[in-house]
């Protein structure tokens, strides 16, 4: 940590001229006393309530406990809010606008005169958005997240976010299970705020972010309705208040080791491909060096240990109840950088002597993996020279090593056009290729990469085929589906190449993907390809077109990679 130094706060409120009035008379119309802005630290709750994001739905509630917790440390809490990301509400795809959420995110601390910021976030893009935005700035930060929801339930049994709904539609579309069935599951999936249940894309950045020091421990897990998840929130607000104190940065926290140990968390739980994006562009923010080979070497001799659906059979009330985090750390043990020590002031060490396994079945031994190699594989090859991602975790096993015929969609509307049509030419031998939907190209790359199959394939008893994309997949989907191909389509990349019949190979053992042409062939389909024009010349959208990085380097804007610091050297009166 470093020395501390003078609140950034009194810049603003500790003044004695006319700016000194103008700030703290227009905050006392709130209610507040002279004595709060006395050189009491100023805490920031960036806040992401709302009703159109049902994750976050909560948020409120567990704003008052960091509150409690600020004002009993000698702090004063002050909430403002920030775009709000619905995962399944907000269209065309949220992750178009994680990037201007960190924008709002940072733009806002900077901006107003806090010491310190508490993160309340939780689905998917929002707690990635917090964090680069948070680190853009470099103020002390925490990360409360909203919590996975309860269990879904359905008819005696547990069903899990997305991951069942992928399941039951395809067996709705095979014919094996009922409509009404399909409505009843419907109505037992969701049953409480909170984030997906499964190990999908919340989860798995929640239980990162734990392991790389940005929470306390068992935020990642304590369910969202839990009231320890408040009790948590009350001892972040007191955490903070002594994070500032101390004159703690960001940069304390995000260190390469951290990053790592992210990695390397990612796949001990079976966590989403979507953690690549996320943390690539967070490193960008921290100015870590840290890149899409990272997780190859990195993560891929990880066991997967933590039986979770869509990788396992479990959910998250199950994996917190077990242990959690810090029970994973545990077992992962010297494989971590267990001297690493995040914001709650405890090393990895202190936190995993004191953890436990309370189910084996849950969170397996080391010397009992799920899967012995459970990391992400980072593909190369001529069909993405820059690199793919794949879930082996999630994947058939006799698919990773595959030579199929590839079957064409030029984009995410010609393949619903055509992926039921009886004639449509394809066996379960081929792979599915859909083009046009990168960063740029859709825009967004939205998680349509897990592609549902054919119905004729379907129905003829088919459940699993390789799927090739310049897309992103949800965390709680599964399958052989190899996503984020860069170069993209859009701008020519080699899947922009790809033509009906070609052959495609897939081999995830040697970390490969190769589309069978020759080089000349190559280069003259890229000689003749013509680029799609712009679909957008306005607003956030051609703004976003005109500066997203490709997906190797994290999807984040080229302009806002690094910091700008906390420093605001002017004043508007």
């Amino acid at each position: 940590m470093t020395d501390p130094k003078p609140l950034r706060s009194a810049a603003t409120y500790g003044k004695r001229d006319r700016d000194g009035f103008i700030h703290r008379s227009w905050m006392k119309a709130q209610g507040f006393p002279d004595h709060v802005f006395d050189g009491k630290p100023i805490i920031g709750i960036c806040q992401t309530f709302s009703e159109f994001n049902p994750c976050h739905s909560h948020l409120r509630d567990i704003a008052e406990g960091v509150k409690r917790g600020v004002w009993e440390a000698g702090g004063v809490p002050l909430e403002f809010p920030a775009m709000s990301l619905g995962e399944t509400q907000i269209r065309p795809t949220a992750m178009l606008f994680r990037n201007l959420m960190s924008m709002d995110v940072e733009e806002s601390i900077r901006g107003y005169a806090m010491d310190g910021v508490v993160l309340l976030g939780g689905c998917d893009k929002n707690s990635p958005a917090m964090l680069m935005g948070a680190a853009s700035v470099g103020l002390p930060a925490m990360l409360v997240s909203s919590g996975p929801m309860l269990n879904g339930k359905f008819r005696g049994t547990d069903i899990g976010s997305g991951t069942d709904v992928w399941r039951f539609s395809e067996e709705v579309r095979a014919g094996t299970m009922s409509n009404a069935d399909f409505m009843a599951a419907e109505a037992g999936m969701s049953r409480s705020p909170g984030t997906c249940m499964t190990m999908g894309t919340a989860s798995t950045l929640a239980c990162i972010f734990e392991a790389m020091g940005l929470s306390l421990p068992f935020n990642g897990t304590i369910p969202g309705v839990d009231a320890r998840r408040k009790a948590m929130a009350h001892r972040t607000g007191n955490r903070i208040v002594e994070l500032v104190r101390s004159g703690a940065t960001m940069a304390d926290v995000l260190t390469r080791e951290a990053f790592e140990n992210g990695v390397k968390m990612c796949a001990a739980i079976g966590g989403s491909t979507n953690a690549v994006l996320h943390l690539l562009a967070l490193a960008g923010r921290a100015g870590v060096k840290f890149d899409l080979a990272d997780w190859q070497h990195l993560g891929a001799s990880v066991p997967l240990l933590v039986d979770l659906m869509p990788s396992g059979r479990f959910l998250m009330e199950d994996f917190h109840y077990a242990g959690g985090v810090p029970a994973v750390v545990a077992e992962l043990g010297e494989a971590l950088h267990l001297d690493h020590v995040g914001v709650s002031g405890l090393s990895l060490r202190d936190i995993a002597g004191t953890a436990r396994n309370d189910n084996p079945e849950v969170i397996r031994p080391l010397d009992k993996p799920l899967m012995a190699e459970g990391g992400l594989v980072i593909l190369k090859g001529n069909l993405a020279p820059r690199g793919a991602v794949i879930k082996p975790g999630a994947a058939s096993p006799e698919l990773l090593q595959h030579r199929g015929r590839a079957v064409v969609f030029h984009s995410i509307e010609d393949f619903h056009a055509r992926v039921d049509d009886p004639d449509l030419d394809i066996d379960a031998s081929c792979v599915m290729v859909l083009q046009g939907c990168g960063p740029r190209g859709y825009p967004g790359m939205p998680e349509v990469g897990n592609m549902p199959l054919p119905r004729k394939l379907l129905e003829a008893g088919v459940r699993d085929m390789v799927r090739v994309s310049d897309a992103r997949m949800s965390g709680t989907a599964f399958g052989t589906v190899v996503l984020h191909c860069a170069p993209e389509a859009h701008i020519g990349g080699p899947l922009a190449l790809v033509r009906d019949g070609d052959m495609i190979a897939l081999d995830t053992a040697n970390a490969s993907l190769t589309l069978e042409i020759s080089d000349e062939e190559m280069e003259a389909r890229a000689a003749a390809w013509v680029p799609t024009p712009p679909a957008y010349d306005r607003g956030w959208y051609k703004l976003y077109i005109d500066h997203v990085t490709q997906a190797d380097q994290g999807a984040d804007l080229d302009f806002l990679r690094g910091s700008s610091g906390s420093v605001v050297t002017r004043e508007s009166h």
